[in-house]
């Protein structure tokens, strides 16, 4: 018994040493970590003389290390009470109370060398030579309990109050406590001449690595299945080690009988084959403990997997949205969660769906937010009390600010989903209800159904997309109709236009031919109000024609011989044309060209055409600037520039709207790929008219540069006359 308490207090004294070093050099400035390691010096002090007192023969140098001993374990009561403190951020509330401690804990390590507090040793139990308490050995066990279970007290009702991360840290603390002094305190007993094997002892090197786990680890194990696993561990290789003990101490005589001289082989056997099983029955034993305590867990674990696998099977975006938040709220028990996707158009993350009425949750971040910019490079789930963690133990500013953002957000976990690399969002999910920790393995099952749900995602926005595209091509397909029966239907109108100037004519001739001198003033007033009606009316007619003229001007094809052009020709037939659809008056048009520049080889039709949609694209994009930077003094301006280059006129359209973002340039003359977002909203085929008219047609080049909200440049190469 000796022996093994003497092994236990080295591996108590070598581990706590090291383990206290490890955790301050984890970070030296912060103070927690430096009371640990005073906590844990004087816990290696303790064990130390402890084996040093049970290795050593010459009762002189036993009572020594003895006296040696209890000056550790003086200042142990208190740097654990100043490590509580620390803890749970009551430094300054309990000063004096510290200050107390540690001078009364002097005060008795100074009585030490004396026979006051340790004055003698004799054999007690199975240990020879066990210290002898001295006087005011009482006053010492007294210090101790107190500052003990006053720690109990606080760490006790600070749990009570605490939640997450920091409930589950305090549960490791008071475990840490009950096992670590609880199991320290069975030394006292012989002192007083109870005869109690002081066992627990072993365990107070158990409690110095619950606390640097506590302290150290961010995501900590679930700690009912830590002191599961523990207890199994512990079983099974006491077993394995304490039956063979047994045999060799129990049954010595009989063996030496049985197998003469080589007595020893078979404890040896028994323990040979104990360590061959053993850890297989330990494996065993903690999975069948752990299917029964994590029963629940496992339950919705398997659910969101299920999960995962079926929501590809969805098309509709929001009822995807809305049953994965329906999901992981009602079997994991969450109190909040959300989703937030990336919206190309702003380049912004927006949130799509949330659960929880009672919150208000920021509908937006810009991905320039730190927030993301984390999330996008890290790819990894983050945890608000992993952050706030970093935040106090460092002074990066990241941290700050990301831990700023997920307390807005209320997350206690945040998931971003990827598809392949490209960050497609992220869920947000606050605390349990049930006040437990998100664990390792709860965090893996959440981003499996983050990279299932991406793709889901992926999914429907794509058949949502596609959708959009059929009702865009129906759209143009009834445009082009419209254009076919351009020709009928401006007939029909001029016809209807003209039998109504015609009337409106005879009718005005009628009332001048008519003698109205006879006529009351009521009369003659009533005449004049319809003489002018009637004029209005013409005059309208007269517009309406020009109109009816201009739309059949553009919708035919016109004639598909070249002819030599001036860019004033063009610009003309197009303002022309646009005014109906543009607000010229809003913005300016700004034509810096020489006026007897060189003429262009092109179809005047085909060309208004082309300047038709340039203009009318900028302009919605003036617009878009102006109601989204609502900049003061802004006003739309649209240049139009021309130089000869060698054989080609080189024409640049620069508007100062706001702009195409970079990820869009690549796709801008694709079909059906439009960036307004205006109710005019266009139906993507303009540009890609455009190019075809340019280079198939005109055998010309189009070139586009632009910088979001600044704005965009067209450079248009035509072969001159």
């Amino acid at each position: 018994m000796q022996a093994i308490y003497n092994y236990a207090s080295l591996v108590t004294a070598l581990g706590s040493a090291i383990l206290g070093l490890l955790v301050y050099l984890r970070n030296r400035k912060k103070d927690l970590n430096k009371r640990y390691l005073f906590m844990s010096l004087t816990i290696s002090l303790w064990s130390f003389s402890l084996f040093r007192w049970g290795t050593v023969v010459d009762p002189r140098i036993v009572l020594s290390w003895a006296k040696a001993l209890h000056i550790g374990a003086t200042f142990i009561p208190i740097t654990y009470f100043h490590f509580i403190v620390e803890l749970l951020g009551l430094k300054k509330e309990k000063k004096r109370t510290l200050l107390m401690g540690y001078l009364i804990s002097l005060i008795i390590a100074s009585t030490a060398p004396t026979n006051l507090l340790i004055k003698g040793v004799e054999d007690r139990f199975y240990f020879k030579l066990w210290p002898v308490p001295g006087k005011i050995y009482p006053i010492f066990l007294l210090l101790f309990f107190v500052f003990v279970f006053y720690s109990f007290y606080l760490t006790f009702k600070a749990y009570k109050k605490a939640d997450g991360f920091y409930k589950a840290q305090l549960r490791y603390i008071l475990l840490g406590l009950i096992v670590g002094f609880g199991g320290g305190a069975t030394n006292y007993f012989l002192f007083y001449n109870i005869r109690v094997i002081p066992v627990g002892n072993f365990f107070v090197f158990f409690y110095v690595i619950l606390y640097a786990y506590a302290i150290l680890k961010y995501r900590l194990m679930d700690i009912t299945v830590a002191i599961t696993r523990t207890g199994i561990f512990v079983a099974v290789y006491t077993l394995i080690l304490g039956l063979p003990f047994a045999l060799a101490s129990w049954l010595k005589p009989w063996l030496i009988d049985y197998f003469g001289p080589n007595w020893w082989i078979a404890p040896l056997i028994l323990m040979a084959a104990l360590a061959t099983v053993g850890p297989f029955i330990y494996i065993y034993l903690e999975q069948k403990a752990e299917a029964k305590l994590l029963k629940e867990q496992r339950r919705y674990q398997e659910i969101l997997k299920q999960a995962s696998v079926g929501m590809t099977r969805i098309r509709s975006l929001r009822k995807l949205l809305d049953l994965i938040t329906h999901i992981v709220t009602k079997t994991v028990h969450i109190s909040y969660a959300a989703i937030y996707l990336h919206n190309r158009e702003t380049d912004e993350y927006v949130l799509q769906v949330s659960r929880d009425k009672g919150r208000v949750p920021i509908q937006k971040l810009s991905s320039d937010n730190p927030l993301i910019a984390w999330l996008a490079a890290d790819r990894e789930p983050l945890i608000y009390e992993e952050v706030k963690r970093q935040m106090q133990d460092s002074n990066d500013v990241k941290y700050k600010q990301l831990e700023e953002n997920m307390r807005l957000l209320t997350a206690s976990v945040i998931i971003p989903s990827f598809l392949e690399d490209r960050f497609m969002g992220f869920f947000v999910l606050a605390d349990k209800i049930s006040g437990q920790i998100y664990t390792p393995e709860d965090l893996n099952v959440f981003q499996v159904l983050a990279s299932q749900a991406a793709l889901a995602i992926e999914n429907a926005q794509f058949y949502e997309e596609a959708k959009e595209m059929q009702e865009q091509i129906a759209q143009a397909e009834k445009m082009a109709t419209i254009g076919t029966m351009a020709d009928g239907l401006s007939h029909q109108i001029n016809n209807r236009f003209y039998a109504l100037s015609l009337i409106a004519g005879d009718t005005i001739d009628t009332i001048k031919m008519t003698d109205t001198a006879n006529c009351t003033g009521e009369v003659k007033e009533m005449i004049n109000q319809i003489n002018h009606a009637l004029e209005r009316i013409q005059a309208n007619v007269m517009q309406g024609g020009e109109v009816v003229r201009g739309i059949l001007k553009y919708t035919r094809r016109g004639d598909t011989a070249f002819e030599a052009l001036t860019l004033d020709q063009i610009i003309d037939g197009t303002l022309e044309m646009v005014q109906y659809k543009v607000k010229l008056s809003e913005i300016d048009i700004i034509r810096d060209y020489p006026k007897d520049g060189p003429k262009l080889k092109g179809n005047l039709t085909q060309l208004e055409e082309v300047f038709f949609n340039f203009i009318d694209n900028a302009y919605d994009a003036i617009v878009e600037r102006r109601d989204f930077l609502k900049e003061e003094g802004f006003r739309g301006r649209i240049t139009v520039s021309a130089q000869p280059k060698d054989s080609v006129l080189e024409i640049t359209i620069e508007d100062n709207g706001i702009g195409v973002k970079e990820e869009d340039m690549k796709k801008m003359f694709t079909p059906f790929f439009t960036t307004k977002v205006s109710s005019r909203r266009g139906t993507g085929l303009g540009l890609y008219v455009i190019k075809r008219i340019l280079t198939d047609n005109h055998k010309g080049k189009i070139i586009v540069e632009s910088a979001y909200k600044l704005g965009t440049r067209f450079i248009v190469e035509l072969p001159i006359a």
